[in-house]
């Protein structure tokens, strides 16, 4: 066999791109010495998606000190990339994971940190931005972050407000006076991968707001004050978005960068997957092995191994797609152009044995992946 192309997702709090790729390429080499191995970093617009894309690119990683989802400082890293493009990952400052259980309240948090590094990046010659706007801990509609930039958002007494989910249905003006001029000399990316309006029974409060600590009584008070926004906005710009797909991202984060930074939604995935070149690597490969933490049938939308497959199926190459846990929705992979799924757990246990011998199951599976293509080589060869 020629070449094999591995590119996985990350196997969140276990496993790297980086990291898969290498033990694939150690085990496929005990079966098959002369092929050729290349790999790739590859991430859907979530976790990851910064460490893909710079490794891939060769840009540089940029830390600074930014406010978290209720204000503290936090340091967040996104990328630099060559031609004066940055990828930066929302969640860095605005994560769900940086909140305890118990601090999570979408009526409280805001999106200010995401827009400090949206600044930083400017500050730094950046002219193309790309947002992974996946993991949010917020739902204010993206109004901390716009609020970085230099827009205010006005009460119906003139007051300026913080931008946080409780402050939705008080905003009565919008003031773009203030907003940083250089926005408005910049290309903006959005990587969304979930196609939910703004507002409505899948909105980004109904559908999100329970996740990110809000109650019934809360999903209420937030769905009213981002209703409330969303004509405040129309009025602004002239432009109503709220039922438009992917707006209710990131807690309307989506919705904010449409209207206010004229950016461009895209697909997480096929963004990155365009951004690391994998056509290009891809072309004249025998073999294509992707992979994530755990396949169900949200993983047939939008995810690594559905985009990386639906790319091998066009180009006629097999794809094997090796996970850390499967059900029995995972198997919609199959008709996205997933030849093989091939599970790393084999023997019952509890999640955190799972989690610690992580590296060996992948090595384990990548063994029976590389030994049944092996043997299928050896079959095609006595017939």
């Amino acid at each position: 066999m020629g070449s094999f192309l591995f590119a996985c997702d990350s196997f969140k709090g276990t496993l790297s791109s980086a990291r898969s790729s290498e033990l694939l390429a150690e085990e496929a080499r005990a079966f098959f010495p002369e092929a050729d191995f290349r790999s790739l970093e590859v991430a859907d617009g979530g976790e990851g998606t910064v460490d893909a894309i710079v490794a891939s690119l060769g840009g540089q990683r940029v830390s600074l000190l930014a406010a978290d989802p209720l204000g503290r400082p936090v340091e967040a890293t996104y990328g630099m990339l060559p031609g004066e493009r940055a990828v930066i990952e929302m969640a860095a400052a605005s994560g769900l994971p940086i909140l305890s259980l118990d601090e999570r309240d979408p009526r409280k948090t805001t999106t200010f940190g995401t827009g400090q590094m949206i600044l930083d990046a400017l500050d730094r010659g950046a002219r193309d931005i790309s947002l992974a706007i996946g993991g949010s801990a917020t739902n204010d509609c993206g109004m901390g972050a716009m609020r970085a930039l230099g827009v205010r958002f006005l009460d119906a007494s003139g007051a300026e407000l913080m931008g946080a989910g409780a402050d939705l249905a008080l905003v009565a003006k919008v003031d773009l006076s203030g907003m940083d001029p250089r926005v408005a000399q910049t290309s903006f990316h959005v990587m969304c991968d979930v196609d939910n309006p703004l507002v409505g029974p899948r909105g980004a409060t109904r559908t999100f707001g329970p996740q990110k600590g809000a109650d019934a009584a809360m999903v209420e008070e937030l769905e009213a004050g981002m209703v409330s926004l969303a004509a405040v906005l129309e009025d602004a710009f002239g432009t109503f978005v709220a039922d438009e797909p992917g707006m209710g991202a990131a807690g309307g984060l989506g919705a904010a960068a449409r209207l206010f930074l004229d950016a461009e939604v895209v697909g997480g995935v096929d963004w990155v997957l365009d951004l690391v070149g994998f056509d290009e690597a891809l072309s004249g490969c025998s073999l294509c092995v992707t992979g994530e933490g755990h396949a169900d049938g949200q993983s047939a939308h939008g995810k690594v191994v559905s985009g990386v497959a639906a790319r091998c199926r066009r180009a006629g190459v097999p794809c094997v797609a090796i996970v850390g846990g499967m059900n029995a929705d995972a198997c919609e992979l199959l008709d996205c152009g997933v030849d093989a799924l091939v599970p790393t757990v084999i023997d019952a246990a509890s999640i955190e044995e799972v989690l610690a011998n992580a590296e060996r199951n992948f090595k384990l599976a990548a063994q029976r992946v590389f030994s049944l293509v092996s043997l299928g080589r050896k079959m095609g060869e006595n017939q």
